[in-house]
């Protein structure tokens, strides 16, 4: 697994049209900068790594959007040394971005194929993570509170256990709706019982599934 002068280059090329597009937390930026995406494509689509577009992975599922991702990390509001609960690990590429940015990553993967991938990519760049195969729709509270939690796919309401397993002045980022389109939510705690909602623009995400597949 190597990194190159060209991947470098078109990483900057990639930043400099996020920027265009309006992103502007230069964390966020660094990260994407410094992780290379292409390491986790399917090698039929390298020469599409640095394109700003999702891409097929394995088990059905995508690589999501460089714009994507810098928007979920950027509303996250990531602080060096914060606990960020990712439910949907898929190919590993949002949560080494956050490890980049700090973040001390706990992520959960239903998909076996997935889980095994992506540890085995992270590992291997030096990024480390807490790294769970199951169902992300109870959170892992042995670990909360969380400063974060993110969700990368669609879900018509947010997991109720996931809300209290966020930190008072912690920030759930979360694709909302069906599986047509969704709006880029963030859910701030405010207290024991209260949170506060606020909208982010329209996405497209693969749908949020309960259970896990090919388990063993």
């Amino acid at each position: 697994m190597t990194d190159t002068f060209e991947a470098k280059g078109k990483r900057k090329k990639l930043v400099a049209e996020l920027r265009q597009k309006g992103i502007s937390d230069e964390e966020v930026l660094r990260a994407i900068d410094k992780v290379p995406r292409h390491l986790f494509m399917d090698p039929a689509f390298l020469i599409h790594a640095y394109v700003d577009k999702a891409f097929p992975i394995t088990s059905g599922q995508t690589i999501s959007q460089p714009y994507t991702v810098a928007v979920q990390s950027s509303l996250l509001k990531v602080k060096k040394r914060d606990k960020i609960l990712e439910i949907g690990t898929g190919s590993g590429y949002q949560a080494a971005i956050l490890a980049e940015m700090g973040a001390k990553v706990y992520t959960v993967e239903r998909f076996r194929e997935l889980f095994v991938k992506a540890q085995r990519i992270l590992t291997s760049l030096g990024y480390s993570a807490d790294f769970f195969y199951g169902d992300g729709y109870d959170g892992k509270p042995q670990y909360g509170p969380f400063d974060g939690i993110i969700i990368t796919a669609a879900t018509p309401d947010v997991p109720e256990l996931l809300l209290h397993q966020l930190k008072t002045g912690g920030r759930l980022v979360v694709p909302l709706g069906d599986s047509i389109s969704q709006v880029m939510t963030v859910v701030q705690r405010i207290g024991p019982d209260n949170f506060e909602y606020s909208e982010h623009g329209n996405f497209v995400f693969v749908p949020m599934l309960k259970g896990t597949v090919n388990g063993k």
